[in-house]
């Protein structure tokens, strides 16, 4: 997929928003840390394949992780586009035979694995609370997946998968002190043969009256299980973001 063409035009919407509507408030929100895999289980083909961990058979390395958002507020309305790619590598030796995409590989090789998930938003929400110590807020999001799974001895065996994503959407933001709060925000949907959910709790602090600073903690969750796929990981970020008003 190249991104530059996704992104390129959702940037362009949102900036345009300004233009047509007096009240708004154009954003940009950067987050970044660490993140690690808690669990990464996979089976592919999913009826037939080799069942296998790259957190348990394999280890997965701690990796960075940079996550952009821009976005318009208008009045209660909110509009926002999200990119957030994930890179994950793994190494170790196979603790048996593992069948992955029509390859197999033996017992006691050397493997390497890397899982990608970049991800691709655009989303809605409207502020139901708003203006004072607490903002509570609900939407819906469309998401775009790209993701792959790579097992590797002498030759890679690549599994990609691209596909559309509609998500639930909420914010809570409790202002408990002047220039402090505590912030819930997430996207997430279960439902049918997978699930997906993105959420992070953080300490958000007002470093000015346009700029909010945030740390906190955040965890990317879901999978698929279907007759062609059965993969479902969780990763946790430990991080930090900005986020400055025009």
């Amino acid at each position: 997929m190249d991104r530059n063409r996704l992104l390129a035009p959702l940037a362009a919407a949102l900036l345009s928003l300004p233009a047509a509507a007096g009240a708004a408030t154009p954003w940009v929100d950067l987050e970044t840390g660490g993140a690690w895999s808690i669990y990464n289980d996979v089976r592919i083909p999913g009826n037939s394949g080799k069942a296998f961990s790259l957190t348990d058979d394999l280890a997965t390395s701690p990796a960075p992780y940079t996550r952009v958002r821009l976005g318009v507020t208008l009045g209660r309305h909110e509009v926002s586009a999200l990119y957030a790619p994930l890179r994950l590598t793994a190494q170790g030796v196979a603790p048996a035979d593992i069948t992955f995409n029509g390859r197999t590989f033996a017992a006691a090789t050397p493997l390497r694995g890397t899982y990608r998930f970049d991800s691709y938003r655009v989303g809605w929400r409207y502020f139901l609370v708003q203006g004072g110590p607490v903002d509570v807020a609900l939407g819906v999001t469309a998401k775009i997946r790209d993701a792959a799974i790579a097992i590797c001895d002498a030759t890679c065996s690549v599994r990609s998968d691209t596909g559309f994503v509609p998500l639930a959407s909420f914010l809570v933001h409790w202002r408990f002190a002047e220039r402090f709060g505590l912030l819930l925000d997430g996207d997430a949907l279960a439902g049918g043969p997978g699930r997906a959910e993105d959420v992070t709790l953080a300490l958000t602090w007002e470093a000015a009256p346009q700029v909010t600073a945030r740390a906190g903690w955040r965890f990317v969750e879901g999978g698929a299980d279907t007759a062609s796929v059965y993969t479902f990981a969780m990763v946790s970020y430990l991080g930090g973001g900005l986020t400055v008003r025009f």
